[in-house]
């Protein structure tokens, strides 16, 4: 499978120049399309590779590289013309692999790019992470992240969630979600599924996720 690049750029034309220098060496790059919603199309994308810039709408990249740090270990390159020593060590303080001063050569761009995805991917892959309803599922490390708090979940817990978000906009059985935590070595029955989704659910309110688990009753459960 191609290496995945995702460009946070505001400034079009060196986003599409940027993309089909990334399609000629066999890379398959997407471009930030809603500025608001940056995690989302990360998690969505999944990508091996992000080109940020500083100065974006809404919210700056290094906002956005601190947010990407909390869930995901993926390389983070910087391209901007505000290439000072004070925004550079900003960068790397915010958890960038590197930075590439604008304007730049598309070429050295690419050569930076490749050799930050071999040192990265020769060594083992990122842990991916997927997104629902704002929150921010890392499967490398059984988090969910919302806002500026990480939700430790225990085995059982990250199963459920797993299948939910899986199955997003689904009513999902109680007999599937019951196979789900058999499949993790647990024997579930009705009464202690009802448990751990009851809990899951409070734990998840407390950091502020209301009525992300929705009961169908007689059915099961959906989010979404």
């Amino acid at each position: 499978m191609d290496h995945k690049i995702f460009i946070v750029e505001d400034d079009r034309g060196i986003a599409e120049g940027i993309t089909e220098q990334m399609k000629q060496w066999g890379l398959e790059a997407k471009v930030i399309s809603d500025f608001r919603n940056v995690m989302g199309e990360f998690a969505e994308f999944d990508p091996h590779l992000v080109l940020m810039d500083i100065s974006l709408p809404f919210m700056s990249g290094y906002h956005w590289c601190s947010e990407i740090r909390k869930v995901s270990s993926v390389p983070v390159i910087f391209i901007s013309s505000a290439s000072d020593n004070m925004n550079i060590v900003m960068a790397v303080n915010m958890g960038a692999d590197d930075f590439i001063a604008k304007p730049f050569d598309l070429n050295v761009l690419t050569a930076k790019v490749q050799a930050m995805l071999r040192r990265a991917y020769d060594f083992g892959a990122s842990s991916p992470v997927i997104e629902c309803k704002g929150a921010i599922l890392n499967t490398g490390d059984n988090t969910l992240t919302y806002n500026d708090s990480k939700i430790d979940l225990t085995k059982n817990e990250y199963k459920l969630v797993l299948t939910l978000i899986k199955n997003r906009g689904k009513i999902v059985s109680r007999e599937k979600l019951m196979e789900a935590l058999w499949e993790s070595g647990d024997f579930v029955d009705e009464n202690t599924l009802t448990v751990n989704v009851g809990r899951l659910r409070k734990k998840l309110e407390n950091a502020g996720l209301k009525d992300f688990i929705i009961t169908k009753s007689g059915v099961g459960y959906t989010v979404g």
